[in-house]
C-alpha cells in the first residue's frame, strides 16, 4: 500500500564509492521528486594551490581509489596542455594501457560488487543479509551461476589491479605516470607479464560478465524504460591514438534533443545555488572558485551542479559507446548496466593491440622547462565514469588556480540556479516504487550511473566542530 505524498530518505546510499544520500518523493506509487546531496567536503582543489604543478598528477590520484588513473592522466594533460608538451609514442600507449586496466576493474567490481544484489537474492547469510526483499526475477540456477561468477571477479579485480603495477608500481595511486610521459620502460617480460593477465580477464569479460548481463536485461526487461531522464550525453576524448595527434578512440561529444553538436568547453558552468559553497554566479572551471559555506540557506550537497550549455548530462560508458556509434539502443538503467560491459570488452580488446604497438629501447619521456611565466591549461579524459576535466593556472612552481570537474558531479548533482534536477535526481522521477518501506527500485536506478561521491564532492575538524571559510579564493 503506497502512502501519498510519502517522503523516503536513504542514508548513506550503500554499495557505492564515498558517501551519499538520496531522498525521494513517492505519490501514487512513483518516485514525483528527488534529491541528490553529497555529504562530506575534501578540498584538493584548496590543497593544490600553492604546490608544485608537478605534484598535482600524484595529489589528485588521492581524490579516489577506483579511478586514480584517470586524474593522473587528466592532470598530466593539463600541464602538458599549457606548457605544449607532445609527449612519445610509447608514453601514449602506456598511458592508455594504464587507465585501459583500472576501467577494467572498475568496471568488473562495479556489476558484481555495487549493482548485483539490487537485482540478485544472495546466501541468507552475512554479508548478503540483512538485505531489501524484492522482486528477485532469476531462477535459481541463474543466480547459482551469477553467484559463482560474484565469487570470481574477486581474483580477476586483483589481476587488474596488478596490471597497473606492471607501469605504474602501485594500485591505487601509481607512480607511472607523470608530466612528460611515463616512469617505466616496456620490456618484453612486462609485456609478457601483462598480456597473460589481460587474457585471463578477457576471459571473464566475454565469457561471465557480459552473459550474466544479458541474463539480468532478460528478467528484468522493464530496465530499460525506467530510468531515462534527460536524455542528454556528453563525453571527452578518451585513449589517445598515437599516429593521429588530436584524435581519440572515445571521441568528444555532445547529444541532446535527439541530435548531436560539437563540443565547446566555454559552454561549461557549474552552478552553487544548492550546494555549500559561498553563493555566486555560474562559472566555468577557468575562473572557478571553492569557498565552502557549510550553514547556507536551502542548499542541500557539496557536489556543485555541472551544466553545458545550460543543461544538465549525464556521461560514462553510454556516452562513450553513443558517440562512436556502437550502442544506441536507449538510455536508461539497463543501457547504462550493458554499456559499462560492452565498453570493457571493447577496451580489453584495444590493450591487446596497444602491447603489440609498444617500441622496446623508446623514448617514454619528454624532457620539458618549467618557465616562470604564467600558464593555463586543462586536461581532459573519459573516467570509468565518464567526463574528466582539471583545470589549472601555475606560475613557475607554483599553481595559482585548478579547478576540477568529474563524472560524479555532473550526474550526482543538486537542483542549479533555475531549479533544474541533476541528472540521477531527473532518472529517479517516475521510477515505480512497490513498497515505502523498501525501496530498491531506487538503487537500481542511482547505482546504474556508478555514482562515486569520494570524486563529486570538492575538511572536517577532527572534534567535530564547523568551520565557516572567510570568502575568497
Amino acid at each position: 500500500m503506497i502512502t501519498l505524498g510519502e517522503k523516503i530518505r536513504i542514508s548513506p546510499m550503500t554499495r557505492i564509492n564515498g558517501f551519499w544520500n538520496i531522498e525521494v518523493l513517492v505519490e501514487g506509487g512513483q518516485v514525483k521528486d528527488a534529491w541528490s546531496s553529497g555529504i562530506f567536503f575534501r578540498g584538493l582543489e584548496v590543497i593544490l594551490r600553492g604546490r608544485d604543478p608537478r605534484d598535482a598528477a600524484y595529489l589528485t590520484e588521492r581524490i579516489c581509489g577506483i579511478c586514480s588513473t584517470a586524474h593522473a592522466i587528466a592532470s598530466s594533460h593539463a600541464i602538458e596542455n599549457a606548457l605544449k608538451i607532445e609527449i612519445p609514442k610509447n608514453a601514449i600507449l602506456l598511458r592508455n594501457l594504464s587507465l585501459g586496466a583500472d576501467m577494467l576493474q572498475n568496471h568488473i567490481r562495479h556489476f558484481y560488487l555495487m549493482t548485483i544484489f539490487d537485482f540478485l537474492k544472495g546466501p541468507d547469510r552475512p554479508p548478503f543479509i540483512p538485505r531489501s526483499e524484492a522482486d528477485f526475477r532469476l531462477s535459481q540456477p541463474e543466480t547459482d551461476r551469477i553467484m559463482e561468477s560474484y565469487r570470481q571477479h574477486f581474483e580477476l579485480a586483483r589481476l587488474t589491479h596488478e596490471m597497473v603495477t606492471v607501469f605504474g608500481g602501485k594500485a591505487p595511486h601509481q607512480h607511472g605516470i607523470v608530466v612528460g610521459g611515463v616512469t617505466t620502460p616496456p620490456t618484453v617480460d612486462k609485456i609478457q607479464k601483462f598480456m597473460g593477465m589481460l587474457e585471463l580477464v578477457l576471459a571473464f569479460v566475454g565469457d561471465k560478465f557480459i552473459p550474466d548481463l544479458e541474463v539480468l536485461a532478460r528478467r528484468y526487461e522493464d530496465y530499460y524504460k525506467i530510468g531515462q531522464g534527460y536524455g542528454n550525453l556528453l563525453a571527452y576524448g578518451n585513449f589517445r591514438i598515437p599516429s593521429s595527434p588530436g584524435l581519440f578512440v572515445m571521441p568528444y561529444g555532445v547529444y541532446t534533443g535527439g541530435r548531436f553538436e560539437k563540443f565547446d568547453s566555454a559552454k561549461i558552468l557549474e552552478h552553487v545555488h544548492k550546494s555549500w559553497y559561498i553563493q555566486d554566479q555560474p562559472r566555468n572551471p577557468v575562473n572557478g572558485k571553492t569557498v565552502p559555506d557549510p550553514d547556507k540557506d536551502e542548499a542541500y550537497s557539496w557536489v556543485k551542479a555541472p551544466r553545458y550549455d545550460g543543461k544538465a548530462f549525464e556521461s560514462g560508458p553510454l556516452a562513450h559507446l553513443w558517440m562512436r556509434g556502437d550502442y544506441r539502443r536507449g538510455i536508461s538503467t539497463m543501457d547504462r548496466l550493458m554499456a559499462r560491459a560492452l565498453e570493457a570488452k571493447f577496451v580489453a580488446e584495444l590493450m591487446k593491440q596497444w602491447l603489440k604497438e609498444l617500441e622496446i629501447d623508446r623514448p617514454i619521456y619528454q624532457p620539458y622547462e618549467m618557465p616562470d611565466e604564467e600558464f593555463e591549461g586543462v586536461g581532459y579524459t573519459g573516467a570509468m565514469r565518464g567526463a574528466l576535466g582539471h583545470w589549472v593556472r601555475f606560475k613557475g612552481q607554483k599553481i595559482l588556480h585548478y579547478q576540477i570537474v568529474t563524472p560524479s558531479a555532473w550526474y550526482c548533482s543538486p537542483r542549479d540556479d533555475n531549479g533544474a534536477r541533476g541528472p540521477i535526481e531527473e532518472a529517479l522521477v517516475g521510477t515505480p516504487i512497490s513498497d515505502t518501506e523498501n525501496p530498491i527500485e531506487v538503487g537500481r536506478v542511482a547505482r546504474a550511473f556508478d555514482p562515486c561521491l569520494a570524486c563529486a564532492v570538492h575538511l572536517v575538524k577532527i572534534d567535530g566542530e564547523r568551520i565557516r571559510n572567510t570568502p575568497g579564493e
